[in-house]
């Protein structure tokens, strides 16, 4: 994993939508278990395109010119409440290798940093327990179960819900009342 690096997406970039479509498609198996059933018109780059533009924040892991791996925060909520929603994936041959822990840790450190997030949640189906082990090195905690909460690989599935409590300062604009 000495050569993965991980940047912010180019959301307006033609060639960022191409290498994460081919990502996409070469991982299509792989990611089925944990993924909602698809088109075949989202594995194309025109179909990444909109995606990238859509409004979430991204970070990709990249080997080379190859994606490897994604992170996207999505839902964010600003005011009072200052959250927002993870999902990630990793590349088949790059797992159990530390990736998605790198990849969720830049997610958290940006949210704090570039976006002033107070916490983030994240959802595992419940036998996904590799990204259970992920989100707990990553501080996250359990915080209940949801049943029927995504439709993944054909069926409503039941989930864990986590979040992480980034940190305790007031929000931007929301002073301490006197």
């Amino acid at each position: 994993m000495a050569t993965v690096a991980i940047r912010p997406a180019a959301p307006e970039s033609p060639a960022e939508a191409a290498a994460l479509a081919a990502a996409l498609l070469r991982n299509r198996a792989y990611m089925q278990p944990w993924e909602p059933r698809r088109e075949e018109a989202y594995y194309t780059p025109e179909a990444q395109a909109e995606r990238l533009v859509d409004g979430a924040r991204r970070w990709f892991a990249v080997d080379g010119e190859n994606l490897v791996g994604a992170i996207t925060l999505t839902g964010i909520v600003l005011g009072p409440f200052r959250s927002g929603s993870l999902g990630y994936w990793v590349d088949e041959g790059y797992a159990g290798h530390g990736l998605a822990t790198a990849l969720v840790e830049e997610a958290c450190r940006a949210a704090v940093e570039e976006i002033g997030l107070h916490r983030v949640e994240a959802s595992t189906l419940l036998h996904n327990h590799a990204s259970q082990r992920v989100l707990a090195k990553c501080g996250f905690e359990r915080v209940g179960t949801a049943p029927r909460y995504l439709h993944i690989d054909g069926d409503w599935r039941d989930h864990h819900l986590f979040q992480r409590i980034l940190h305790d300062d007031p929000p931007a604009g929301y002073g301490v009342a006197s």
